[in-house]
């Protein structure tokens, strides 16, 4: 198992990191809450999971241990794959996912793509002796998809500056995405930045 990997940002796209390692460039998945704090050419450290399939390798990559082993126990739960897996995390923190099974607060899960009412009961269920208590100091909903210590709006631009778009580009395509934005902030409270990000490089894309 590679449980981490460290070295100079050769590259970065919308999920994608690539890191250079012993002159070997090591392309890895990860939520945009991660590639925001990467930039190309310094260095950095992600801790890391390698999925093995019959015709895959895959590395996924994380800010930290503890992303990386909440990752992998969402896994053991019937139904969660690596990109389920993943998407939970780039919606929310581990503790706000820990607290989330804790309280068996459905709505916190349903709020990540691809989980319903119904996948959300089966995972509370699941995932109730596997997680844990939370380990530090947090409050529902705080995550990656909401605003912590960081708005959804300083998210989205640090990770398009992270991918090479001027600030200006950056300025332009949060603004365009903002009633996106604040139409899910009005229906759960959360601002969901992997789709916010998606959006705004096809804005981006299109003015090119």
């Amino acid at each position: 198992m590679i449980a981490f990997i460290s070295g100079p940002v050769a590259a970065l796209a919308p999920t994608t990191a690539v890191i250079e390692v012993g002159g070997i460039g090591m392309a890895v998945q990860c939520a945009p809450g991660t590639l925001a704090a990467l930039r190309v050419g310094q260095e950095a450290r992600l801790a890391t999971s390698l999925v093995v399939r019959e015709d895959s390798l895959t590395l996924y990559g994380f800010a930290d241990d503890d992303e990386r082993q909440v990752f992998e126990l969402l896994q053991t739960a019937s139904g969660v794959g690596p990109r389920l897996a993943q998407a939970m995390l780039a919606t929310h923190t581990p503790d706000a996912l820990r607290l989330a099974v804790a309280t068996g607060d459905e709505k916190a899960l349903t709020a990540v793509s691809g989980i319903g009412k119904k996948g959300a009961q089966k995972l509370l269920l699941e995932l109730k002796d596997r997680l844990g208590e939370p380990v530090g100091s947090h409050t529902p909903g705080q995550g990656i998809g909401t605003a912590v210590s960081v708005s959804w709006r300083d998210q989205l631009q640090a990770a398009l500056i992270g991918l090479g778009y001027a600030t200006r580009e950056a300025d332009e395509a949060v603004a365009a995405v903002a009633p996106q934005a604040e139409e899910a902030l009005a229906a759960d409270g959360r601002a969901p930045v992997p789709q916010l990000l998606r959006a705004a490089l096809q804005t981006l894309n299109r003015a090119r």
